[in-house]
């Protein structure tokens, strides 16, 4: 509360947003912590991910039209700036849009929507990580629908193996 100048109200409501998505869990009489996760459950959710980005990506029209590669640019920009600061926070946000725009592409707001709800229950397995800016300029130049899904599922990877391989070395 005082580090961000907030009331004890504004936390509470932040807490139940983070547990609602999964990030967070709650223990009466104990407190908040961030939702941990098990080797199987991280395979589980990224098997869902990988399922619904694929297909996102095998409906988005290609190659994506000159207004939406600008607007991607400008994000990818964003987050090489908030990269290059070390800023997570920054990082994770301008990755979640540039995602959610390029997916937003497909023209499916359900399936959209799951993807966004994906996106959230990873971020405790990915929220320390800078990710990769590389797989940007191959996605948007992309024409066949193949290789940009097999792009968008290999893309999460990296995230996924570092986060199993904590786990095992945890144990």
């Amino acid at each position: 509360m005082t580090r961000f100048g907030v009331t004890r109200y504004t936390i509470r409501q932040a807490l139940v947003a983070l547990e609602r998505i999964g990030i967070v869990v709650r223990e009466r009489q104990i407190g908040a912590a961030v939702q941990s996760f098990g080797g199987e459950e991280v395979l589980q959710i990224y098997e869902v991910r990988e399922v619904l980005q694929r297909q996102a990506a095998l409906m988005i029209r290609l190659p994506v039209n000159p207004s939406l590669t600008a607007q991607l640019t400008a994000i990818n920009q964003e987050f090489v700036t908030e990269r290059s600061r070390g800023n997570l926070r920054g990082v994770h946000e301008s990755n979640d849009r540039f995602h959610l725009m390029l997916f937003g592409a497909c023209g499916n707001a359900y399936l959209v929507r799951s993807i966004a709800d994906y996106m959230a229950a990873s971020l405790p397995m990915r929220a320390k990580t800078l990710g990769d800016d590389g797989a940007f300029a191959t996605s948007l130049q992309q024409t066949d629908p193949w290789a940009l899904s097999q792009l968008c599922v290999e893309h999460i990877w990296p995230n996924k193996r570092e986060c199993l391989t904590k786990i095992r070395k945890a144990t």
